[in-house]
């Protein structure tokens, strides 16, 4: 019980922290701005914390099963805390342009920012890394049918037709991801493995795995979730006043929501680059911003029906001309089953573009 609790502490932090500060929320509101903008950051700190134990448990459940059912699994995990935390947040009236700014922060971040990162990275080290180009190719295709549907067409969209596109929207997000999961579990699974060659050298003993106890790990996991929600509703309404005529722009709340839910991912996938394993970073990086729009989507345009509140879902100019830069130097860069530090870093000069523009306020 003792070492149980010990290797969930960042977990137990989050929830003396939760249990801390409800209580405290009118203070932290009343105190003024500075105030709440440190308890607003402090918060997000403890939300990262138990997001990180939420994707331990993930991942232990996906060694279990193996791919592609681990990566599916990981994916998951951080699409369900962007969209516990999202809800959360606009249920506390928070600008219409949110949902849209997280989406796109969540691309931006996963394909030019962990998969840029971790080719960089891994191609220093390893030089050129082979993975499954079916793989990239079929993610590729998906975010950009997914994104063009739900981001990019709804600018064409007459205000009064909203609730029917809205609904279109929702069915064809769900049928998208059916026809994928289908495919990913099914079928075409081999689509999203790659076998690695076995490696010529001294053999030296191995770590003793982690056991699992499946029970545990998804009882935890939907325990720290609820932990995350719970942090969330006070620190959407302190992150609000903190920020409120800052000058801060907009679209800093969207990257903070996006980057939350990746860092758990961000760590994995650089541990996976660096160990010469290109699939799991694919399967990771594309694999996490298709879940995130096909997922992500439907849930909020299903809440905006339920409020009768739309959200401003169509791309701005610049937005919409960095996702097809993006999505054309993924496509290039993915199409012959091997990665390097050039393409890796034709990802991250991208990715850096963005958090210029974002600073910008663009």
């Amino acid at each position: 019980m003792l070492t149980l609790l010990k290797q969930e502490t960042f977990l137990l932090l989050a929830v003396l922290a939760a249990v801390v500060a409800y209580p405290l929320e009118h203070w932290m509101l009343h105190s003024g701005q500075p105030v709440a903008l440190a308890a607003g950051l402090v918060l997000i700190a403890f939300i990262v914390a138990a997001s990180m134990r939420v994707a331990h448990h993930a991942e232990l459940l996906a060694e279990k099963v193996g791919d592609p059912y681990g990566t599916m699994i990981l994916t998951l995990a951080a699409v369900l805390v962007e969209v516990v935390i999202l809800a959360i947040m606009m249920s506390n009236e928070a600008s219409s342009t949110l949902v849209r700014d997280t989406i796109y922060s969540a691309v931006m971040l996963d394909i030019n920012g962990i998969l840029g990162l971790a080719a960089l990275m891994g191609g220093l080290k390893h030089g050129e890394q082979s993975y499954n180009d079916d793989s990239a190719r079929t993610y590729s295709v998906m975010i950009l049918t997914a994104m063009g549907v739900s981001m990019v067409v709804p600018e064409f969209i007459p205000e009064a037709n909203w609730k029917i596109y809205s609904g279109f929207t929702i069915g064809a997000m769900v049928v998208l991801y059916a026809l994928f999961l289908r495919m990913q579990v099914g079928p075409h699974s081999y689509f999203f493995s790659y076998s690695y060659p076995e490696k010529r050298r001294k053999k030296v003993p191995e770590e003793e795995p982690e056991s699992v106890n499946l029970a545990l790990s998804i009882g935890t996991l939907v325990f720290g979730v609820v932990v995350i929600g719970a942090l969330a509703e006070v620190m959407s309404k302190t992150l609000d006043l903190g920020l409120e005529g800052t000058g801060a722009p907009p679209v800093i709340t969207a990257i903070l929501v996006a980057a939350i839910s990746a860092a758990p991912e961000i760590l994995t996938a650089l541990r996976a680059a660096l160990a010469n394993r290109m699939q799991s970073v694919v399967n990771i990086a594309l694999g996490a911003s298709l879940s995130t729009v096909i997922l992500t989507v439907p849930v909020m345009e299903a809440m905006a029906l339920y409020t009768g509140q739309p959200f401003q879902m169509a791309m701005t100019p610049v937005q919409t001309v960095m996702i097809f830069l993006t999505l054309i130097v993924s496509a290039i860069n993915l199409n012959d089953g091997e990665t390097n530090a050039i393409e890796g870093m034709t990802h991250f000069v991208l990715f850096a573009t963005f958090i210029m523009l974002s600073l910008l306020g663009l």
